[in-house]
């Protein structure tokens, strides 16, 4: 089967599952995990940040920033369509005890005009604003590369106010090798960021979150909460290590197959690209085809392609290191068919 459901379907490389084999490990909750802690650092390095934490998923990170950022009873601002509010089964409410705000984006980017209004101003009967979260790259928006201006504007409106953001940057290296901007400079805009080790980074498992050392000091003790105080973590950190050494500039070639897809598609008759790829997901409308999205993924699956469906009129498409050229044609000639 060619899958192209999403970027978390790879397989560890035999480098990733050498390196597991072989990781020296410790006591992670102890913080005598030298796996980890290599890990921990080099991701710190890379962003820029005082001090990184790893965690199980791009979910629990987020959480835990929400956490360690908010006091129950405040209010925090997001796009509307981003993974934390559609996504996280409602952590915010449920975990933090926040009230979300969100802000319809344009390709996933929060009007920063709209974002200053909707801070609150000091009221008995309104709940504090303490928290600007936005997403890069933006998942529901097609894998879209947030404008590095856009995210600027947005941070100096939280110092304005003293408010913290945090960086939703699950695919952030898609980003970085997108747009030629380095995850240090995004992050910059950021007071915490959280990013995946296991969409097209490749490791199995595994995510980050970075800040001050005040901040991960705090969300540690979260992390333990939430049941993620992993002791002889190493063994599933030392693939994640390799995926920041060696699987970064390779998403250079999830991204042209990406655009090799989308322009394939394209010349399809019933079929039209709804987003600019700009980076891994192609999402496509089938509403002119003779199939409801359902029907067309389960065409696809018949004839060896696994696709997701997206909404209500579209399905969608998402390269990865396990994705080769090959790959890609016979996609192609598998959709040809099914229109």
């Amino acid at each position: 089967m060619i899958d192209l459901r999403s970027d978390t379907v790879t397989k560890p490389t035999e480098v990733m599952r050498k390196a597991a084999y072989e990781a020296e490990v410790g006591d992670d909750v102890y913080e005598e995990d030298p796996t980890v802690n290599r890990l921990e650092d080099k991701a710190a390095e890379l962003l820029g940040k005082e001090k990184a934490l790893f965690v199980t998923s791009g979910t629990q990170g987020n959480q835990i920033a929400a956490l360690t950022h908010c006091r129950p009873g405040e209010e925090v601002i997001l796009e509307a369509s981003s993974h934390i509010y559609i996504y996280e089964v409602g952590g915010f409410s449920t975990l933090a005890n926040v009230q979300v705000r969100p802000i319809p984006g344009m390709n996933g980017a929060m009007d920063p005009v709209e974002v200053k209004n909707s801070i609150r101003s000091e009221n008995i009967h309104y709940p504090t604003t303490s928290l600007i979260c936005i997403e890069n790259t933006h998942n529901l928006a097609g894998g879209a590369v947030l404008p590095l201006s856009n995210m600027q504007a947005i941070n100096q409106i939280a110092k304005e106010n003293n408010l913290q953001v945090h960086l939703d940057g699950a695919r952030l290296f898609n980003a970085q090798v997108a747009s030629g901007i380095s995850v240090k400079e995004y992050a910059k805009n950021a007071d915490s960021v959280q990013f995946c080790l296991s969409k097209g980074l490749g490791a199995p498992v595994g995510s980050i979150i970075a800040g001050t050392e005040e901040f991960i000091n705090r969300a540690r003790k979260w992390r333990k909460m939430l049941g993620g105080g992993l002791r002889q973590v190493g063994i599933i950190a030392a693939p994640g290590l390799i995926a920041l050494e060696e699987n970064i500039d390779r998403l250079a070639e999830d991204h042209v197959h990406a655009k090799l897809l989308a322009d394939g598609l394209a010349n399809i008759d019933g079929i039209k690209v709804e987003n600019k790829v700009e980076t891994n997901i192609i999402i496509i409308n089938v509403k002119e085809t003779k199939h409801t999205p359902e029907s067309f993924v389960d065409a696809l699956k018949y004839k060896g392609v696994l696709a997701g469906v997206f909404g209500l009129d579209t399905i969608r498409f998402v390269t990865h290191y396990d994705v080769t050229s090959e790959d890609i044609d016979k996609a192609l000639v598998a959709v040809q068919e099914i229109v």
